[in-house]
């Protein structure tokens, strides 16, 4: 019985692939801590009359979702959720946020008590005027401890080596040394911190803020206006992460999770590309959405109406 740790990626679009990238590096390179093959659950397509898992596993390419790049001929594509899960010692969930209750469900009676997840996943889960933090409803769904990863980490930049920071927290400091050796390269630069609540919520909020970017642009206002956008956006996400969840952290807000990607997303992210093309068009923000993302989806638009409703039913939206 080999007690290397078995690492399994759920979710296969731009940013999983990205991450597939890093991970399928560290394996090898760690190969005393991590067993070599990382698994990864792919969404089964047909591309050009192949199915998009024989094309990954052939080529080691996601060609669909994040094209020329080489993701390690130890990275597995699988198309069963619960076949790719299966004796994981570390799942990491990077897919939609719309998935995240069906998969876990799936995965409920797969996965090991000793496993340990952790989730890249950026968004809050809106439920009943209530808003919820996803590494914890992983947690409550399977019951295993769940860390999370957030950063200013612009997918198609991490897989081509570009340096970035990014973020893991974490509250077991033994798996955030593993979690270090698991992401961290010379190019993609991990800082571990406790404050889950506020990573997260940093990873959800700016996108709003983006939006609010992306209109600055649409309307051609400056740099002045769009930099008085971001500054005065970081404040209100500090304060709402502050006002509605306990735990949160000042300090997380200056983390690459919270300014940092507050920064690449309000300058290169889809939220502001969108937002700016949807200003000077004459369609609806859904319609340019679909135009210009390739199946991917906007986060703000939807996390700017659930917060929204969140603040209306306590009749804060003065705030």
């Amino acid at each position: 019985m080999s007690n290397k740790l078995k690492v399994a990626i759920i979710g296969s679009g731009n940013w999983g692939s990205s991450i597939a990238h890093v991970c399928a590096q560290n394996t090898i390179r760690h190969s005393d801590t991590f067993e070599r093959d990382v698994r990864m659950w792919v969404f089964e397509e047909q591309i050009n009359g192949k199915k998009l898992t024989e094309i990954i596993n052939e080529k080691h390419e996601n060609v669909k979702y994040l094209p020329g790049i080489h993701l390690g001929e130890n990275v597995i594509a699988i198309a069963d959720v619960k076949e790719a899960a299966k004796d994981a010692d570390i799942l990491i969930f990077v897919l939609p946020h719309q998935f995240v209750y069906k998969v876990c469900d799936d995965l409920r009676n797969v996965i090991s008590k000793d496993c340990k997840a952790i989730s890249l996943i950026k968004g809050l889960d809106y439920k009943d005027n209530n808003l919820l933090i996803f590494s914890e409803e992983i947690e409550r769904i399977l019951g295993i401890p769940c860390a999370a990863l957030s950063g200013a980490n612009i997918a198609s930049e991490v897989s081509e080596e570009q340096f970035s920071e990014t973020t893991i927290a974490c509250q077991n400091s033994e798996d955030g040394k593993i979690f270090l050796k698991l992401f961290h390269t010379e190019y993609f630069d991990c800082n571990v911190i406790a404050d889950s609540r506020g990573l997260q919520i940093c990873g959800a909020l700016k996108n709003v803020v983006a939006l609010g970017a992306g209109i600055c642009d649409g309307l051609n206002y400056g740099n002045n206006t769009k930099a008085a956008v971001i500054r005065r956006g970081l404040i209100e996400m500090r304060k709402f992460g502050k006002t509605f969840f306990g735990g949160v952290r000042t300090e997380t807000f200056f983390e690459s999770c919270g300014v940092a990607d507050l920064i690449t997303t309000c300058s290169g992210g889809r939220n502001r590309k969108v937002s700016a093309a949807f200003i000077k068009s004459n369609k609806t923000i859904e319609e340019v959405e679909k135009e210009m993302l390739n199946g991917q989806k906007l986060q703000g638009t939807t996390t700017s109406q659930e917060v929204y409703n969140f603040l209306s039913a306590r009749n804060m939206t003065h705030e």
